[in-house]
């Protein structure tokens, strides 16, 4: 009797001993701590739990190589419980675009964050292929600002050329970007067929002063069980109005306007008097506010929608009539929101101004541009009216 009442005794001991949330003060703690939390599950729930953690460590944190990746990711999920895990990968599988869900049924093939496993018959990763094929092509494109993103779609290829057909894996695919030999960008995703839809590279994710000479070079790389996969596109063409420009001070953007050299203002900005280097016959009515007023009150009239009001700010040949300026097609009229950053006056003189403002344009279908605009003003009966728009 003693002997059963102290086995009794151990197993609780043993049981107890069991951790219910995720331990990493070390690697042997955190694996620990991972298998006591999946033995307390049911097998569908084991699966789901585990891929999970390969969500979370393949996109949830920042960092290169497994034995890294690990580290970083007991760091993130460090006393959180089964729950809340889950949770957890929901929010990143979301973010990156990834059709995974924790309720959804196995999707992912068996994954081991500890260690890669023997490949078996059934192993969903396991894919022959000879290569890997890449299609870019500009989408998202604006009839005024031009396009603003590149679709890269990466495909298994056999010795053909021809798609491989596949479904019901998970395979790793990460899209780097760079620039002049730079590193610009990296991306990951899951591709689960090769039906992929691919990565959707935004111009505005692309830092403009990263980018040489107007190209990037592209590279995709898909990891299946036995073979990483990898190909590349050099020197494609981007789009410098849909750029990221810089923050704060558009006086480092070397396309700006030297503000001591008049002879650099758009021509519409410059007083036709001044520009021949001779007298107005009358002294023209000196304006009262500053040049950058103007540009303010017209971004704000343009982000509020108030169309009719930023247009009469303007005094702008190129703009045309009202109907011109407030088409939803090749006018302002798709405006839908605009956040400015910063507006910083370059030069002026009696007759003509030049402004810079940095500034996200936000259009009626959600999507966001930045943009660093040189505005030049000229002087109307004391008031400054926008006469020219460039953007750098």
């Amino acid at each position: 009797m003693k002997k059963i009442l102290m086995f009794l005794f151990v197993c609780f001991l043993f049981v107890g001993c069991k951790k219910d949330k995720v331990d990493a003060t070390n690697p042997k703690a955190f694996q620990s701590s991972i298998n006591d939390m999946a033995s307390s599950l049911t097998t569908l729930q084991q699966v789901k739990f585990n891929e999970a953690l390969y969500i979370l460590k393949t996109f949830g944190v920042d960092a290169d190589g497994d034995l890294n990746e690990i580290k970083a990711l007991g760091k993130l999920i460090n006393g959180m419980k089964v729950p809340g895990i889950l949770a957890l990968a929901d929010q990143v599988a979301q973010k990156n675009g990834i059709e995974w869900t924790s309720t959804g049924p196995p999707s992912l093939g068996e994954m081991n964050i500890f260690g890669n496993e023997d490949a078996k018959e059934t192993d969903p990763n396991d894919i022959s292929a000879n290569g890997l094929s890449i299609e870019v092509q500009p989408v998202a494109t604006d009839n005024v600002l031009g396009a603003q993103s590149l679709q890269i779609i990466p495909r298994l290829v056999d010795n053909s050329g021809n798609n491989i057909k596949f479904e019901g894996a998970a395979l790793e695919t990460v899209l780097e970007v760079f620039s002049g030999g730079n590193k610009v960008l990296t991306s990951k995703n899951l591709m689960l067929d090769n039906n992929f839809k691919g990565f959707n590279l935004r111009f505005a994710s692309l830092p403009a002063q990263k980018i040489i000479d107007g190209t990037i070079d592209i590279t995709v790389s898909v990891k299946t069980t036995k073979k990483t996969y990898k190909m590349s596109k050099i020197g494609v063409e981007v789009n410098p109005k849909a750029l990221l420009m810089p923050a704060g001070n558009p006086e480092d953007n070397p396309a700006n306007l030297d503000p001591n050299d008049t002879s650099q203002l758009p021509v519409e900005s410059m007083d036709p008097n001044e520009a021949a280097g001779t007298t107005a016959a009358t002294t023209p009515q000196k304006p009262n506010a500053d040049p950058k007023s103007s540009v303010s009150k017209f971004l704000n009239n343009l982000g509020s929608q108030n169309l009719r009001g930023a247009y009469e700010v303007s005094d702008n040949p190129n703009w045309g009539s009202y109907e011109n300026f407030s088409n939803p097609t090749s006018g302002f009229g798709a405006v839908k929101n605009v956040s400015v950053k910063n507006i910083t006056t370059n030069s002026t003189s009696a007759n003509s101004a030049s402004v810079n403002a940095t500034y996200e344009v936000t259009d009626k279908e959600g999507r966001t541009t930045a943009l660093l605009v040189t505005f030049g003003l000229k002087n109307v009966n004391g008031e400054w009216k926008i006469s020219s728009y460039k953007i750098n």
